[in-house]
């Protein structure tokens, strides 16, 4: 163990440490939650990592994502925060993939990597129902990352069973399609708002990737999302939680 991990150590323990040094954690979607989530689970001494975008950044981003500066803009997502990564852990093993992930190369990267745990921090329907549904298929461990736009109460975050969660646009399309598929999702955990999101805060996009419209965001509210959905991650790896 390296220094740099003693204060984890004294929390968790050393055989803690040791698991989370054997543990891989995948990562898809490194934007407002994802940017955060990166950073606390590379912080937590795991050992390996598979973080995914094919976006690039752009002045739009710097108001809630991690790794959007001026000096980043127009740079891929998932490379600037590999970088990051291996600042903070020049150990770590890291699979950095730059790409939007079609529902077909879901599978692939499941496959070539076989990841212990997939944090989904996408937003977009489609390709997030893929995740769900082959991680769901593979036996892997998954939590998905609902709407953190138009929110703006950090007491109504939580972490919940997808299928209880509630006043969420994109949580609420997720349940219906995966219901419409016949897909058992009762073991999928979710991170969410409670919170009735602000309708005046929509914008309506021309489609691209997936997405059709978005909220308005504030800057705290993704990393908050990121941060709850690290720590679920942390406690299971460690078995401090189911």
């Amino acid at each position: 163990m390296g220094d740099w991990l003693e204060r984890s150590a004294l929390l968790i323990g050393e055989e803690s440490i040791e698991k989370l040094k054997n543990a891989h954690v995948l990562i898809v979607g490194l934007g407002g939650i994802g940017s955060f989530a990166g950073e606390f689970i590379a912080r937590s001494g795991i050992g390996t990592m598979t973080i995914i975008d094919g976006d690039v950044f752009d002045k739009t981003n710097k108001n809630r994502q991690l790794t959007a500066t001026d000096s980043t803009i127009n740079r891929n997502k998932a490379v600037v925060l590999g970088e990051k990564i291996k600042d903070i852990n020049p150990e770590i093993h890291l699979n950095i993939i730059e790409e939007f992930v079609v529902p077909e190369r879901v599978w692939e990267i499941l496959a070539e990597f076989k990841p212990d745990y997939v944090m989904d921090c996408i937003d977009s329907v489609t390709p997030k129902l893929e995740w769900i549904k082959a991680c769901l298929r593979l036996k892997i461990k998954i939590i998905t990352h609902l709407g953190a736009g138009g929110k703006l109460d950090p007491a109504k975050v939580q972490v919940a069973k997808l299928e209880n969660t509630n006043n969420c646009k994109l949580g609420h399309h997720i349940k219906k399609r995966l219901k419409r598929e016949g897909i058992n999702f009762k073991r999928v955990k979710a991170v969410y708002s409670s919170e009735i999101q602000i309708k005046e805060s929509l914008k309506l996009t021309d489609g691209k990737n997936f997405k059709r419209s978005f909220y308005g965001t504030i800057s705290y509210m993704p990393g908050l999302f990121g941060l709850y959905g690290a720590s679920e991650v942390i406690k299971h790896l460690v078995r401090k939680i189911d």
